[in-house]
């Protein structure tokens, strides 16, 4: 094949993997709304804060450490040497847990059968608390994230995909980070264990029959608080995942919690209340935006990822409003 042809499926394959990992944080949206009908729009501060606890507990650093400090005059930054990663992880879980109890106590039983406006504006409160409340408690310098995940290209990859080409032609092979890979690899297992979560657990029909009818679930005697207790711990635990699979790549960096903004044209193209969907429009997102980057960014000056996924969501609302996946919209006239 010639380099040309072989360059393109470079760029298809790493706009699938980048895909995945919108998909990973477009997921929790998903989850949340579906029980809850709330457009969490602090989704992707859950990721940020799930990413800095954890990187917190792995290093031993003592929360609000600076804050203690200035109080009380003192200068302890480490409880110790901090933590293995399992453990790290397991903790960081039980944080999300934590909080997605104090979310239903605190918020969201206060608002109940309230506009959903009044509910969004709610989860816009609860992101920038959260995002000060990391600052607090982590501090605000970017930090490094480890957990054993490997990283960097895959030379057996390059090597492979190196004799594909015409023989002659300098090629050198595809670049795939291998980081990409497992994130793709986690978020598979992800989608399917909620899909059988969800199809084949108590717990998970009853999430089901919330979604179809917050009412008719309470008159069988589905508890919504419990519910929304649930659905926002499994939100905090895909946060975690994302903000593990982002963190690794990028630093835990508070423009981290920006991610967000990129999950919405994927929920837009997916549909709001779809997980399959939701998966959908992140691969859609992730190939589109790097194939007409690599073929028609050149022509028109480049750095078209920052916008292309914002006009191809407009052009689905404007044709297809609930998405390839959501509910079709039906109006009574």
């Amino acid at each position: 094949m010639s380099p040309m042809i072989l360059n393109t499926i470079e760029v298809m394959l790493n706009g699938l993997m980048t895909g995945v990992m919108y998909s990973l944080v477009a997921l929790g949206f998903v989850l949340i709304f579906k029980a809850s009908g709330i457009f969490n729009y602090a989704q992707g501060v859950m990721a940020l804060f799930a990413a800095l606890t954890l990187v917190g507990f792995q290093s031993g650093q003592i929360p609000f450490s600076h804050l203690i400090n200035v109080v009380f005059g003192t200068d302890y930054h480490n409880w110790g040497p901090g933590m293995n990663a399992f453990l790290a992880i397991l903790l960081t879980m039980a944080v999300m847990v934590l909080l997605a109890w104090l979310v239903e106590r605190l918020v969201l039983r206060h608002l109940v059968n309230q506009e959903p406006i009044i509910l969004f504006m709610a989860t816009i409160g609860l992101a920038f608390f959260m995002e000060g409340l990391g600052d607090m408690m982590w501090g605000a310098n970017i930090k490094v994230l480890d957990i054993g995940l490997p990283s960097g290209g895959s030379f057996w990859w390059e090597d492979v995909t190196r004799v594909w080409a015409t023989e002659g032609s300098e090629y050198y092979g595809m670049y795939i980070d291998v980081l990409d890979v497992w994130a793709a690899g986690i978020a598979i297992v992800l989608v399917i264990a909620l899909t059988l979560f969800s199809q084949y657990t108590k717990t998970g029909r009853a999430l089901r029959a919330v979604a179809d009818d917050h009412q008719a679930a309470l008159t069988v005697g589905i508890s919504l608080r419990t519910i929304w207790i649930v659905v926002w711990s499994i939100a905090g635990f895909v946060a975690l995942v994302a903000g593990i699979m982002w963190g690794s790549k990028s630093g835990i960096q508070f423009s981290l919690s920006l991610i967000a903004l990129k999950a919405l044209p994927v929920l837009i193209l997916g549909g709001f209340t779809s997980i399959p969907g939701a998966i959908v429009g992140g691969l859609i997102i992730g190939v589109g935006e790097k194939l007409f980057e690599f073929a028609i960014g050149p022509l028109i000056g480049g750095a078209t990822e920052n916008w292309f996924a914002y006009v191809l969501a407009l052009m689905f609302l404007m044709f297809r409003p609930q998405g390839l996946y959501g509910d079709k919209i039906i109006e009574r006239v």
